[in-house]
């Protein structure tokens, strides 16, 4: 006889056993079924190779300008990276109408060639991180770890998902006929805009390049971006990436082309034929960039994502430990700050604020500054665009302290008799009671600073009014012992996207999701399936699908009138859409009354 907790339990073992087995078995045979992933080599220079730069290398004076040349420099040393060109008017259009020539080629691809695409830049990627985190580290300063995580991470996650999940969304999508039209079969088609443009800004010179290609070119598109000035010299290499991916899979090479120079090349290519924009940067710019768009003998769609100063809640209810001390500051500080979707303003109950400012400073006053590829042990690079930012981060830090505010770390402008004074840093500053009225509580700071605001009273709708005293809007976390009480509030805020015990920022992570906020951070989203349909345009059709049924105007609608035609369409309106029985019946009899007594045909009109 068997033993029943024993056949039981061998069963559940098979069972178990089957669903690790089966998804392995068919990923096994779905990889060894697919077309190989091309490998491809991409020449590495050597400021690219190595981690320190050659003495000798003269350094740059950002404030004095040289005409129709892109200096570039690594902020961390104010070394000259070299110099590329302003381009002009002419060359952005040049560049744009050999994107659309390629484009015209690639629309016709398959998604299979596209995929292919996408799966070459991917494992291209992880096999040369190391270099790509330092080619970003040199040019924005920040810390290879940054550049791992932001920079590296969610590309690869939007690779993923583009790769695995994208396709269903751009395939032709059948739609409801409608109640008077059974006969008809309709659907949507998504068709691919043609150029997208792109202009990007230098905090993420990695991600920044390849987080709108992805989409755009698997929607079938070329693109052209525009890359900052302040981070142009990673591009040579990312570019190279780019093209050789293109001529791996036999994609037209032409298909990306990447621009770069000043303002004046920006609205070259807003202006230059462009069929969408997208537009990463600061409100001021972007109102400049949608007017330019407007003015276009078709008016160019943009997508304008335009920074954010993300709140950060911490509830009574959350208690304050290490983890989230690490996550408050990790989320400030990563590329010292300069981040769209990264917290500024750290809005602390009461109950709880004294702990959570006591962590903070303690933690931070602990974190290294200096050259991030001088040291693995770094915690804060440089910030980009060396005394201008310095000057405008110190403007806000003066104002809250002499308005109240008090400095527990940082606050100041290094002395250029140092090393970090001779490089573009700023060290990591932690302001608390910041004012109400203080500067920093509207403008986006951009910077490494932490501020911290206290939540009078415990009140929930205290934070939520705090919160949206600020013209910016786009991401926003809530931090609280009940996710039901952290839903209650993130509803309530004004944001794009607001995740529940974790930083806004890791929406970003899961890219099924669209990107995006409101009010002064902008409109319309990429990522997604939203984003990736938006940079389509839907072209729908109806056909007839019913053989005997064909398209013919009731008598009583056709010309020359018969002076029944409004009866006519009124009954058949009552019919159709009557929401109580009375008013469909009424409709239906009215209808037979006039088929069943047709008025008289009328004589010909020219009588």
């Amino acid at each position: 006889m068997i033993d029943p907790v024993l056949f039981c339990t061998a069963s559940l073992w098979t069972i178990a056993g089957l669903a690790v087995a089966v998804p392995l078995v068919y990923y096994a045979l779905c990889a060894l079924l697919a077309a190989p992933i091309p490998s491809i080599r991409v020449e590495i220079k050597d400021d690219e190779l190595n981690d320190v730069l050659e003495p000798s290398r003269p350094t740059v004076d950002p404030t004095v300008p040289r005409p129709g040349i892109v200096q570039c420099w690594d902020p961390s040393s104010m070394k000259n990276l070299g110099d590329l060109p302003a381009m002009g008017r002419d060359e952005v259009v040049a560049r744009i109408e050999r994107a659309r020539r390629a484009q015209a080629t690639w629309a016709k691809s398959s998604f299979d060639q596209r995929r292919l695409l996408l799966k070459t830049m991917l494992k291209y990627i992880i096999d040369n991180q190391e270099t790509i985190a330092r080619v970003s580290a040199r040019d924005s300063g920040k810390a290879k770890v940054d550049a791992a995580m932001g920079e590296i991470m969610v590309t690869c996650e939007k690779l993923r998902w583009t790769i695995n999940r994208a396709e269903p969304y751009l395939r032709p999508e059948r739609r409801e006929s409608g109640t008077l039209m059974p006969h008809k079969r309709v659907w949507v088609e998504w068709v691919p805009v043609g150029v997208v443009g792109a202009i990007v800004p230098w905090n993420y010179p990695f991600h920044n390049v390849f987080n709108p290609l992805i989409a755009t070119l698997f929607a079938g598109n070329g693109f052209v971006v525009k890359v900052s000035e302040y981070s142009s010299w990673s591009t040579r290499y990312y570019g190279r990436i780019i093209e050789e991916c293109l001529k791996a899979v036999g994609a037209p090479v032409d298909l990306v082309q990447i621009v770069t120079g000043f303002g004046e090349t920006g609205h070259a290519l807003v202006t230059g034929g462009i069929n969408k924009l997208i537009f990463v940067g600061s409100p001021e710019i972007g109102g400049k960039v949608m007017a330019a768009a407007a003015t276009t003998w078709h008016p160019t769609p943009v997508v304008l994502e335009l920074g954010g100063k993300d709140p950060f809640i911490v509830c009574d209810d959350y208690v304050v430990t290490d983890d989230l001390v690490q996550v408050a500051v990790r989320g400030v500080f990563i590329h010292m700050g300069q981040n769209c979707a990264g917290p500024e303003r750290f809005f602390v109950y009461e109950s709880v604020y004294d702990e959570f400012v006591s962590r903070c400073a303690k933690l931070i006053n602990q974190l290294e500054l200096g050259d991030p590829l001088g040291s693995p042990t770094v915690d804060c690079g440089a910030v980009v665009m060396g005394g201008r930012t310095k000057a405008a981060m110190q403007r806000l830090v003066d104002d809250a302290v002499s308005k109240g505010a008090r400095l527990l770390a940082g606050g100041y402008i290094p002395s250029a008799e140092t090393a970090v004074g001779r490089g573009s840093f700023y060290p990591p500053t932690l302001l608390v009671d910041v004012p109400e009225h203080a500067l920093i509580r509207k403008e986006e700071i951009f910077g490494p600073i932490m501020c911290v605001i206290k939540v009078p009273r415990d009140s929930d709708a205290e934070a939520v009014r705090m919160v949206n005293d600020n013209d910016f809007a786009l991401g926003s976390c809530v931090w609280s012992g009940s996710q039901a009480r952290a839903r209650a509030i993130a509803r309530q805020l004004d944001a794009g996207m607001s995740a529940i015990n974790d930083l806004g920022g890791t929406t970003y992570m899961s890219q099924s999701l669209p990107f995006g906020g409101c009010k002064r951070s902008g409109f319309d989203r990429f990522a997604g399936p939203e984003g990736l349909r938006g940079l389509c345009y839907p072209h729908v059709y109806s056909e007839d699908w019913v053989p005997f049924m064909k398209t013919a105007l009731p008598p009583l609608l056709q010309y020359p009138a018969t002076g029944k035609g409004f009866d006519f369409a009124k009954q058949l309106i009552t019919m159709t859409y009557g929401v109580t029985w009375q008013q469909t019946m009424r409709g239906l009899f009215g209808l037979l009354a006039l088929v069943i007594f047709p008025p008289p045909k009328p004589a010909s009109k020219r009588e």
